[in-house]
């Protein structure tokens, strides 16, 4: 994170389709009226990116602002990937330190979920190739994260025929 966090507030995302989380907090720097920057690497929400400016503003005065629009993109994008379970830490470093050569900022969420982040002075497709030929070896599935649902941040319900199988 490069702001301190002296500097920083906390934001959250609406997400009650998500398979994971129905909710995001993020790390954003204030920049007033209710814009602000996005300071880390979003875990769960799609169509966010780290250093995009966003309008958030709380549903109740006892709330975290809520994010409602994008005012204005970084040209950042958001990757996310997990590896197999078996894989090891040398291994799995072995593929954070080849996306880090290619000028894209890893963090890891849990022991084998870890979010990317590709700047845009970095080559956003050689890190989608590289990232698909580790997912054809069968060491990683990944996605990218971009909008899923016009006007939302969330991901697409899923079908009744999917919840049952969850």
């Amino acid at each position: 994170m490069k702001n301190s966090e002296s500097e920083l507030t906390r934001i959250r995302v609406d997400l009650p389709n998500h398979w994971w989380h129905k909710e995001e907090s993020l790390w954003a720097r204030p920049l007033g009226n209710d814009a602000y920057e996005i300071a880390g690497i979003p875990v769960c929400a799609y169509g966010l990116n780290c250093g995009d400016v966003v309008l958030a503003k709380p549903d109740a005065p006892d709330q975290k602002p809520e994010v409602r629009s994008v005012l204005r993109r970084s040209g950042n994008q958001t990757l996310r990937m997990s590896f197999c379970d078996q894989l090891s830490n040398e291994e799995q470093q072995s593929v954070l330190s080849a996306l880090e050569s290619m000028g894209a900022e890893a963090e890891r969420v849990t022991a084998q979920f870890v979010c990317v982040n590709v700047s845009p002075t970095s080559d956003l497709q050689a890190v989608r190739n590289y990232l698909i030929a580790q997912e054809s070896a069968g060491v990683l599935e990944h996605e990218t994260c971009g909008e899923r649902v016009a006007g939302s941040f969330d991901d697409k319900p899923r079908s009744p025929e999917s919840r049952r199988e969850a």
